[in-house]
């Protein structure tokens, strides 16, 4: 086969868009590769720095990582540059298919916040998405879901039949694992944090429902002084400023640390050096997050909705995410009981080697090969 894979939304700059979506192009991308499969794979980018082994790697001349500018060359140049080069199967890697080219494309949607959670997004994404991902869907040979529950969106919102959407589940970098004692220490002298702490990693916006997460906290710490610090990570996104104000109302300001964005090589650090790590979102299309904690033998709870419970399995104690009590307790026991949280990283363990990209690749080809099958 002759397969095409458009990446233009791969970023390697070290700020919160690299996380999320860009993580799934990257290390597919570099899964494919490895495989060392017979097919021709084409990549077209714009991201120069990015090598990969048995790729093609087609870099567009165009500025993509301008939003509008990425649009235009997607609908309009990508069809011919599909044709000129004998691609046999487009895989889109995020949302949206070059609506005019003629070869069977693949699609991945990774959810439909857009849709659930409107208000998010500035008016011409939204209307982009809400417009494009739609056609997409109903256009390509085949949907790739990146959880069941992003599955029965696509069918349920976009009405795509069901046997036309398949799920693949994200991977876990080799690079989240559990780290030498003696470095975890030296990480934890570096940044002050001397004692294992709470730790939430995601964008501060409503959806990762953080304030649920500080109002729990205070709860615990009223009935305990001596609960660990929370370590609350992540860039500042939208309506950020109600967490810094319920902190300071609930007089945390001297127990709730706020390092900002971490990079991608620093972040089983934090990991590694957190007691529990805790996710109470809202609304996730995988919530990778929770498998990144596990993988470096970190307890996790996180929130029964969406997406996470199939994520998590039975590795996570789960919470309803409007339930600032039962979160509460939850931190309370998880922390308190040795035999507990030793089960718990066992398991998350366990679960985390489930989930490898090579996986992810192999699946992901497989899906290729069925497109030209029909």
């Amino acid at each position: 086969m002759h397969i095409g894979l458009n990446a233009q939304l791969l970023t390697l700059r070290q700020n919160y868009r690299g996380a999320g979506i860009n993580t799934y192009i990257f290390h597919l991308l570099r899964a494919i590769g490895e495989l060392e499969l017979p097919h021709h794979f084409t990549v077209f980018l714009g991201e120069r720095g990015f090598r990969a082994e048995n790729l093609d790697l087609h870099y567009t001349r165009w500025p993509t990582h301008h939003p509008a500018v990425r649009i235009v060359w997607e609908q309009l140049v990508l069809p011919e540059l599909l044709r000129r080069s004998g691609v046999e199967v487009l895989h889109a890697m995020a949302f949206v298919i070059p609506l005019l080219a003629r070869c069977p494309s693949v699609v991945t949607i990774y959810d439909l916040s857009f849709l659930r959670y409107p208000q998010a997004f500035r008016p011409f994404n939204r209307w982009y998405l809400s417009h494009f991902t739609p056609l997409s869907a109903r256009s390509a040979r085949r949907v790739i879901a990146i959880s069941e529950s992003t599955r029965q969106d696509v069918i349920r919102y976009l009405h795509v039949a069901p046997e036309r959407v398949e799920v693949i589940h994200c991977g876990v970098s080799p690079s989240f694992r559990p780290l030498r004692a003696s470095e975890v220490e030296r990480f934890r002298r570096e940044r002050q944090l001397f004692d294992p702490f709470i730790l939430f990693v995601g964008t501060l916006e409503p959806r990762k429902n953080v304030e649920l997460l500080v109002r729990a906290y205070a709860r615990w710490r009223a009935q305990d002084p001596r609960a660990p610090r929370l370590v609350i990570a992540g860039a500042k996104g939208w309506y950020f400023e109600t967490i810094f104000r319920t902190v300071t109302r609930l007089g945390l300001d001297n127990n709730v640390f706020f390092p900002g964005y971490i990079s991608a090589e620093e972040l089983p650090l934090w990991y590694n050096a957190a007691g529990l790590f805790v996710y109470p979102s809202l609304f996730e299309g995988f919530g990778l997050p929770v498998l990144e904690a596990m993988a470096c033998g970190t307890p996790v709870i996180c929130s029964n909705a969406s997406s996470l419970p199939e994520v998590a399995g039975d590795a996570a104690v789960l919470v309803a995410p409007d339930d600032a009590v039962g979160l509460a307790e939850a931190m309370r026991t998880v922390w308190e009981s040795a035999g507990l949280r030793q089960t718990m990283i066992a398991r998350g363990l366990a679960r985390a080697r489930e989930h490898t990209w090579t996986r992810v690749a192999v699946q992901t080809v497989q899906t290729y090969q069925r497109v030209l099958e029909v």
